[in-house]
């Protein structure tokens, strides 16, 4: 069978992608593993090249630079993957964000921020730290913070259209509330600090989170049920 030039053009560029997926995913791998061991300001583009087995030239080909690096090693903490869906057009967060039922909605975000966080809180920490002394890191963390931020709006946004938010809460408030309790901070204080489990650490986002948000479950009293009275015989 003949091969014609498109084909092999063809062939030539899924390879080519397939070979430049495989360096920016050890690229992330090696930047990982050094920023957790050496910090970022003590690590550098060399050394990511050199564990990566990457050449320099093609890491800032592909990253630009260290601080690209960072960024692209929290995308695939954050999303799990290195596809380049943003989280928010994910399927499991749009089914979440249509469920019709708030309690399974809210539990289902927790789920969502556990992975993220478990995933993303060393990672965070190196941001954090690296943005203390460099600008760009900083702008860098601003920028993360106001995606989350506009991310975790869309619940309360969900909430509020569907009019399942306590009545004395305003969608605002309603934003504001889900952005403390699904931080990075109080994911580090209850599972790096205090030792939680994740799993404790869920199912503890997603009491408070329907506590927070929905009107408390009316109460309804318990029904006696009616006696026949006996007839005499």
């Amino acid at each position: 069978m003949t091969i014609t030039a498109k084909q092999r053009a063809s062939r030539g560029g899924k390879s080519g992608q397939a070979r430049t997926r495989l360096a920016r995913a050890a690229v992330v791998r090696a930047a990982r593993t050094l920023f957790l061991e050496c910090g970022y300001a003590g690590t550098t583009v060399e050394a990511i090249s050199d564990v990566s087995d990457v050449p320099p030239a093609t890491v800032y080909r592909l990253f630009s630079s260290k601080l690209g690096i960072l960024k692209a090693l929290l995308d695939v903490s954050i999303a799990g993957d290195d596809e380049t869906i943003p989280l928010a057009d994910r399927d499991h967060v749009r089914a979440f964000l249509a469920d019709p039922d708030p309690r399974s909605q809210l539990s289902g975000f927790a789920g969502i921020t556990r992975g993220i966080m478990t995933r993303t809180e060393p990672v965070h920490r190196i941001l954090v730290s690296a943005a203390a002394s460099d600008s760009a890191a900083a702008a860098l963390l601003a920028e993360q913070t106001r995606h989350r931020q506009q991310g975790q709006a869309q619940i309360a946004r969900s909430l509020a259209l569907a009019g399942a938010l306590r009545p004395e809460l305003r969608e605002r408030e309603a934003a504001d509330i889900i952005h403390a309790l699904m931080s990075p901070e109080v994911y580090r204080l209850l599972v790096s600090d205090r030792g939680w489990r994740p799993a404790r650490y869920e199912r503890w986002l997603t009491r408070i989170l329907i506590d927070q948000m929905l009107p408390p479950p009316r109460y309804q009293p318990e029904r006696t049920p009616e006696c026949t009275p006996e007839t005499n015989r």
